[in-house]
């Protein structure tokens, strides 16, 4: 038979199975010798105390063979069949190709960016020598923001689809099952290529296409329909239903939907610093150990305060992981952080951002659907001057920021393109500034020994989300006015992360199929 239970345990009765079924044997009066497998269903860290716990569910074999089953999916074969256009190929363009695929569909996917593993050169570039490729970054090519931003797989969406339905695609293409059991999972910038390149795959050997280094430049209507799409100037392609899967920081697409006349609406974001501590420092914050031994994972946190009527908090949070620059054209400075799957670099890192308000950009110097855009990019420029125009990023010591002070050294961080000494009042305006000083003083309150002048505060931290939505009929998914476009994922403002985004394509695939 197979008992399904619930158990809290120690870390290391966690890790090692014959410590893990006594505890099971002891406490659930089963035989030793009975239990013939134990599987996890789900793990979760109860840190709370300094007794640290291990939450588990688990399925119990008791006198009964396990067999592992194969996390199999099968497709139809589509080359022949009616074809739908997606714009993109991050998780809303992909999920959005294999869940028209299922449909009969046979999706074509235009990315502007290049394959997931040439990618890596431009990244080198932009790292080492400071030169930014407009299509191929941190944000723009193939798997898109989340394939070097780690793959946080953790969603408070669970509303919008299942969840577990995207899990078991990336295990079908190549993650761990480990994603489908931790609390809070993520596969990990080493491992993520790997995947993307699979999903490239079965798109591709089921009929669907691919085209690459193609970067969308006209948008052909008639009478408010989408009638076709025009590639890199030239190549025109005809198509009556288009998935614009984007993403938040394809501005260029904005441009074109205004020149176009489709509708936009400015909508509300979030925009701060990087802060940078030694995992070493959070571990002990968190797990209230001196260490965390080896039974442990490099800890996490996540944190949100009120501070004068706005929300501020933690974003991104990456355990042993660095921060990376996310610029997507020459004369700006974004900064984002990431963690390998085994999380083992010596620092960790976390967005702390602030929530903007509409009103916020009310007397900026463009109104509008533009102003959020329009402000966020003023402080990405802003931090690229104060760079010395470089990729470098101003920064200040935690302690030296909340209190007004230049830094008279700022030590080295992960952030590879360097740093530079700066006062960050210049950078932001007060009703950021003033928020985030507030906000990290009541962090150090609630985490003891995070308000330390040994960490150091990057800036900025600004593509939290799009600055603007294009607006979508909730039924059908199409745009509210032109009919056969589908604006889909975390560039339209329907998403926030990977699993909602993959969602989302699903979503609008099925809506358009």
């Amino acid at each position: 038979m197979i008992k399904t239970v619930q158990i809290q345990v120690s870390p290391e009765q966690a890790q090692k199975k014959t410590l893990l079924k006594k505890k099971i044997s002891n406490d659930f009066n089963i035989n030793n010798v009975d239990i013939k497998h134990i599987e996890i269903i789900k793990r979760s860290i109860d840190a709370r105390q300094r007794n640290i716990k291990i939450n588990l569910k688990l399925d119990i074999y008791i006198n009964q063979s396990f067999t592992e089953t194969k996390n199999s999916i099968s497709y139809k074969k589509v080359k022949s069949n009616k074809e739908v256009v997606i714009i993109g190929a991050g998780p809303a363009g992909l999920f959005a190709a294999l869940q028209l695929i299922d449909n009969g569909i046979k999706p074509i996917i235009i990315e502007r960016g290049k394959k997931v593993r040439n990618r890596r050169r431009d990244l080198a570039l932009l790292t080492k020598n400071h030169i930014v490729n407009n299509d191929s970054n941190y944000c723009f090519g193939e798997g898109g923001a989340g394939t070097f931003s780690d793959g946080k797989l953790y969603t408070r969406s669970k509303k919008r689809g299942d969840v577990n339905k995207i899990l078991d695609i990336l295990v079908n293409h190549g993650a761990t099952k480990e994603i489908k059991i931790e609390a809070h999972p993520h596969i990990g910038t080493n491992k993520l290529p790997k995947i993307i390149e699979n999903i490239r795959n079965t798109i591709i050997d089921n009929g669907g296409e691919i085209h690459f280094n193609s970067r969308l430049t006209d948008i052909i209507l008639k009478n408010n329909q989408v009638k076709g799409i025009k590639i890199n100037d030239s190549l025109i392609i005809d198509c009556k239903k288009l998935i614009l899967a984007t993403g938040h920081s394809a501005r260029d697409i904005f441009e074109l939907l205004e020149n176009k006349g489709i509708a936009m609406e400015a909508k509300s974001f979030a925009l701060g610093v990087r802060v940078e501590h030694s995992q070493e420092l959070i571990d002990q914050i968190q797990y209230k150990y001196n260490s965390r031994g080896e039974y442990l994972p490099p800890a996490p946190y996540s944190i949100a305060r009120q501070i004068n009527g706005r929300g501020i908090y933690s974003f991104c949070m990456c355990p042993g992981g660095i921060i990376a620059p996310c610029a997507t054209s020459q004369n700006e400075v974004v900064t984002n952080g990431w963690s390998p799957s085994k999380r083992d670099y010596p620092s960790s890192n976390s967005g702390i951002v602030v929530e903007l308000k509409l009103e916020d950009f009310k007397n900026h110097s463009l109104s509008g659907v533009f102003a959020g855009l329009e402000f966020q990019k003023s402080i990405e420029k802003k931090a690229w001057e104060m760079g010395g125009k470089t990729q470098k990023v101003p920064a200040q010591r935690l302690v030296d920021f909340v209190n007004g002070k230049i830094s008279k050294d700022v030590p080295q961080t992960s952030y590879l393109p360097g740093l530079e000494s700066a006062n960050l009042k210049e950078l932001f305006p007060d009703f950021i500034l003033k928020n985030l000083q507030k906000g990290f003083l009541e962090f150090g309150k609630h985490m003891k020994g995070y308000f330390t002048n040994e960490a150091v505060v990057h800036a900025p931290e600004s593509r939290t989300s799009s600055p603007i939505r294009i607006p979508r009929d909730p039924i059908s998914l199409e745009h509210i006015k032109v009919k056969g476009l589908y604006p889909c994922g975390e560039g339209a403002g329907y998403a926030g992360g990977i699993i909602s985004a993959a969602i989302d394509g699903q979503k609008c695939a099925s809506s358009c199929s």
